[in-house]
């Protein structure tokens, strides 16, 4: 949906009396509600022909196992409807039909069949429907909470407060943040994913940006070295089909292993620089079209030399993301990470600690956003009085520390201004908006 998102842009910088794309970084992203809508409105002549209203995955789950899936009367979650539908209070809710239907006709009537109310995820909304509590072997007094993203929950399962950022570090990475609203006042964070009141604790705004590919871009190049392989493999003439599969399963098992291990002999310094934007760009500054790129290889590059280029990258992407913050006067207090890579791998983490030149701290907990949805839950039915203390009472803690390493953070400085300098000529050549 990148062609719609940019029409969706278009229309509210150029063309609207108000920028409704303000309070969610001024650029909309192809991977939100509306842009995706209009992109299938117009490919899929059966759904556009059917479909009455359009309901975000995190909203319907509590209407389905509450039965009240009527699409103008279900709840509509803050988090959902503030980062990637454009709800505000200042809008009254969600932008007017109007300015949808000027965009596209297709659009016309859909944000009069969603409704403008938003129920933030510590609410109750209703008890376990007949059906689902038979379905689920569950009493039928359970009560059902609200919703948010995954990475939203994690936030508070990580034991998010007042200008921490919570890095949600996996195949891709979110970063949440929150602020105190009398204290954030009339701020605008430009190229971010939204910063919405109660997105993640009631009360407060909740910044949200991240990286398109992390995790993802590690896989990327495990498969471009591992596919060769692979093909050769299966069409030897003297290996069992046994020992083929056995053989293949072993090198996807050791590849990165291996790869982080010889990566990490290497010196901090490198000529080589590689960007992150292998999925597009998420923020700052959302640019699906953006690829990436390698700066600097010769005839005596290594394949280890190139994957730590691509760990300096992404750890590189998560600078941008914290300098974005701090450029808009929002002091990050704490970094605290969860997910899969920051318990997996001391390298990516170490070098995330050199090249931001803070210290993270792991959460205890591996399975950081289900323990937040279960905060949230333990609130809707009143075990706690609010989502602050059922951090505090559930909290896993945090059993791993970062620090950096000066002579580190000084020589990843000088890559981080020609990390930046290579973006700005790939940016300009290949799919800059």
């Amino acid at each position: 949906a990148i062609k719609e998102a940019g029409e969706i842009n278009d229309f509210a910088h150029n063309k609207s009396n108000i920028d409704y794309t303000k309070f969610v970084g001024g650029i909309y992203s192809s991977e939100w509600f509306w842009a995706k809508i209009l992109h299938i409105l117009r490919t899929n002549e059966d759904i556009r022909k059917d479909a009455y209203s359009w309901v975000e995955h995190t909203d319907w789950i509590p209407a389905l196992l509450t039965g009240n899936t009527h699409p103008e009367k279900l709840k509509r979650f803050r988090c959902a409807a503030g980062h990637k539908g454009m709800w505000n209070e200042e809008f009254n809710g969600l932008p007017p039909n109007d300015f949808f239907k000027s965009i596209d006709p297709l659009l016309d009537g859909i944000s009069d069949r969603i409704g403008s109310d938003t129920v933030t995820a510590e609410k109750p909304v209703g008890k376990i429907s007949e059906e689902w509590a038979s379905k689920l072997g569950l009493s039928p007094n359970v009560i059902i909470g609200g919703a948010a993203f995954d990475c939203h929950f994690g936030a508070v399962g990580g034991g998010i407060s007042a200008y921490d950022m919570v890095k949600v570090i996996g195949t891709s990475t979110c970063d949440i943040v929150v602020a105190p609203k009398d204290e954030f006042g009339d701020k605008l964070i430009s190229g971010i994913c939204g910063q919405v009141d109660g997105s993640v604790i009631p009360d407060m705004i909740g910044l949200e940006a991240g990286q398109s590919a992390f995790g993802d871009a590690y896989a990327w190049f495990k498969n471009i070295i591992l596919d060769p392989a692979v093909k050769l493999i299966n069409n030897s003439s003297i290996l069992s089909e046994s020992v083929k599969n056995n053989l293949i399963k072993e090198f996807s098992n050791s590849l990165i292993p291996l790869l982080t291990s010889e990566a990490q002999k290497l010196p901090v310094e490198s000529s080589i620089i590689a960007l992150d934007w292998i999925n597009g760009r998420r923020t700052p500054d959302a640019n699906q079209e953006l690829t990436a790129g390698f700066m600097g290889l010769n005839i005596s590059t290594t394949a280890y030399q190139m994957f730590k280029a691509v760990i300096d990258a992404t750890a590189f992407g998560a600078r941008s993301i914290q300098d974005r913050f701090t450029d808009h006067g929002v002091e990050i207090k704490r970094i605290i990470a969860i997910g899969g890579v920051s318990r997996k791998s001391p390298l990516v983490m170490q070098t995330l600690s050199d090249v931001l030149n803070r210290e993270i701290i792991v959460c205890a907990s591996d399975q950081a956003c289900a323990l937040g949805s279960c905060m949230f839950a333990a609130v809707a039915a009143g075990i706690y009085p609010s989502v602050e203390d059922a951090s505090s009472a559930m909290s896993s803690g945090y059993d791993i520390t970062y620090k950096p390493i000066p002579e580190n953070v000084k020589i990843y400085k000088e890559l981080y201004a020609k990390y930046k300098t290579f973006g700005t000529f790939i940016e300009s050549q290949t799919g800059g908006n």
